[in-house]
């Protein structure tokens, strides 16, 4: 039986995937396991219950979710502050500032309004380990907490959880955004409400798109997986920079003056060599994907600062920031955690950092992301192969090292198994497009040819 936590809480098409029942029950069940310990236990010894924040962002399914899972809460004898309509990076900061015991946030980020997830924060806002996942999991078909009388749950609404989140972003900037002009598309998503908000009292001269949820229009044709869009509104109001999230705001990416993308690697560049300059960085270094292009290393590299390479997913980068007690990083797809304010990703965070930079500096944001140069990157997906004899194949192996010498110290070449179905993916890097293209592809034909079902 596949396991029902992904790399990001659980995620489905809501109503099929996704039901009330399981939302319920995943609720009980994470209210058994989030509830123990000496925390909790002393929480109970002075007469009060354990605390959790509920969030969700405003696609339609949110409602009977978000009412399934306070339920399952409530009923376990949990306390929920209801935040409504709020950014997944809020729901996580609420957590930590007043001291819940977890929290329950109802997205499926970037994907389209069908869908629906749950993702769970532990005690402090950060994301639950894949143990306490598992521990949750089992508990789905176990008894669950059934308290009665006054030890039931109250679902209290959260009212000043907005206005938290605002002043604890303007907080934690630098400098004011004063000069900048800023057209932003909030993916008609979580960040609708707020992100205006911030970067207007920041100082930036704002332009926004993408700022009007009916529930149904998430990430429809905006946001940071649809930059078309934000690109012609750049253009059209000749503003300085665009800044996309997408419908939970963990992620930024941007385009210039003239709609170039600016990608999360290039994000995290500008923002290291910020950083470093002044002494913020901490051990200048930055933590990465192995999916991170290979021009920001040697960016890295020639600006003195050290790149640590985890796997891809964001899980993963804040594993290695927080084993380091590092400040910076993140990954290509605008996932960027800056861990002196954030336990996650937090795409409002990322792009009023990034306009703090141009203003500090002057400078455009073109003019900061040539710091790094973007190596022409090709990824193909090798379908239908027995993905788990990728490592053992002779043959695949000795392409990987023939496609190598060639590239030399001018790119790389990556193959690694899908964690989800039977693929592989090839990812080459080199000094130009073709010679990309016909490596990966040359290396995904032998893939193919060697590991076919």
């Amino acid at each position: 039986m596949p396991r029902l936590f992904g790399t990001d809480g659980v995620r489905g098409l809501a109503n099929r995937d996704l039901t009330a029942g399981l939302a319920l029950g995943l609720a009980q069940a994470s209210a058994t396991v989030l509830t123990q310990g000496r925390r909790a236990e002393e929480r109970r010894a002075e007469g009060r219950r354990p605390v959790a924040v509920l969030a969700r962002d405003p696609r339609v399914s949110g409602e009977f979710i978000s009412a399934a899972v306070a339920a399952g809460l409530a009923s376990s004898g949990v306390d929920v502050l209801d935040a409504g309509v709020i950014p997944t990076p809020a729901a996580a900061f609420l957590i930590a500032d007043i001291g819940a015991d977890f929290g329950v946030m109802i997205s499926a980020s970037h994907n389209p309004a069908p869908d629906n997830g749950i993702k769970l924060f532990a005690f402090g806002g950060t994301k639950l380990p894949d143990d306490v996942e598992d521990r949750i999991e089992a508990h789905l078909s176990m008894d669950v907490l059934m308290p009665i009388g006054g030890d039931v749950g109250r679902i209290r609404r959260f009212a000043d959880a907005e206005d938290r989140y605002v002043v604890h972003l303007l907080g934690t900037l630098p400098n004011r955004l004063d000069g900048i002009h800023v057209v932003l598309d909030c993916a008609h998503g979580a960040a609708a409400g707020v992100s205006p908000q911030v970067f207007t009292d920041a100082g930036a001269t704002l332009t926004v798109i993408g700022a009007d949820p009916d529930g149904i229009n998430i990430n429809d044709g905006v946001g940071s997986t649809h930059l078309d869009n934000l690109a012609r509104a750049v253009l059209e109001h000749g503003a300085d920079i665009g800044i996309a999230h997408d419908g939970d705001a963990d992620r930024c990416l941007a385009v210039d003056r003239e709609g170039k993308i600016i990608d999360g690697d290039q994000i995290m560049a500008i923002l290291a060599v910020s950083m470093a300059e002044r002494g913020v960085l901490k051990d200048r270094t930055l933590v990465a994907t192995v999916m991170s292009n290979l021009g920001l290393r040697k960016a890295m590299a020639a600006n003195d600062i050290t790149v640590i390479q985890t796997k891809v997913g964001d899980r993963y980068v804040l594993e290695a920031l927080n084993a380091d007690g590092l400040s910076l990083g993140g990954e290509q797809s605008g996932h960027v955690i800056m861990t002196e304010f954030a336990t996650t990703g937090d795409g409002i965070l990322t792009g009023l950092h990034l306009v703090a930079e141009m203003a500090r500096t002057g400078k455009t944001i073109a003019e900061l992301a040539s710091v790094m140069t973007v190596y022409p990157q090709i990824l193909v997906n090798v379908r239908g192969v027995d993905h788990r004899a990728l490592h053992s194949d002779d043959v695949i192996a000795a392409a990987i090292v023939a496609a190598e010498t060639e590239l030399g110290d001018s790119g790389r070449v990556l193959l690694r198994p899908s964690g989800t179905e039977p693929m592989v993916r090839v990812m080459v890097e080199a000094a130009d497009q073709a010679t990309a293209d016909r490596l990966a592809h040359s290396l995904a034909d032998i893939v193919l040819k060697r590991l076919a079902n």
